[in-house]
């Protein structure tokens, strides 16, 4: 039997190739993580913003699906990103919630935290619903 999380992510390329895993996915908690890599960092050895936001983007895209009407897609319409500190070490774990899921719209917040449980950033997504059957 395959993994769902697998399946999930496999929607995903880029996650994959970023190194995302994802540890659960519901429709009212999607929860995964990203290790430290010299890869994916910017100057002095800290974890990109970028590398982050495409985290808490991918882990916010499934929370979105998993709240989809039958038969619609989505995709991202806003992303607001607030950096709290630098990772320099370890793994970067995000939790995605929905915060509004509706006809038209699926706000998500992915809050993510490095090992120490310190907030690292805090992110706010609006996704639009795409076609599909209307709730």
């Amino acid at each position: 039997m395959t993994d769902p999380n697998s399946q999930l992510l496999e929607l995903m390329p880029f996650a994959g190739e970023l190194g995302i895993s994802l540890d659960s996915a519901e429709a009212g908690e999607v929860r995964g993580r990203l290790s430290w890599a010299p890869e994916r960092c910017t100057a002095g050895g800290v974890m990109h913003g970028g590398a982050l936001m495409a985290l808490a983007d991918s882990l916010g895209g499934i929370c979105a699906f998993l709240n989809l009407p039958s038969g619609a897609q989505t995709t991202t319409v806003t992303s607001t990103t607030s950096f709290m500190r630098g990772v320099r070490e370890g793994e970067v774990t995000a939790v995605a919630r929905p915060l509004h899921a509706g006809r038209r719209v699926i706000v998500v917040q992915t809050d993510l935290h490095d090992d120490g449980g310190r907030r690292v950033a805090q992110v706010t997504q609006t996704q639009a619903v795409l076609g599909g059957d209307s709730r």
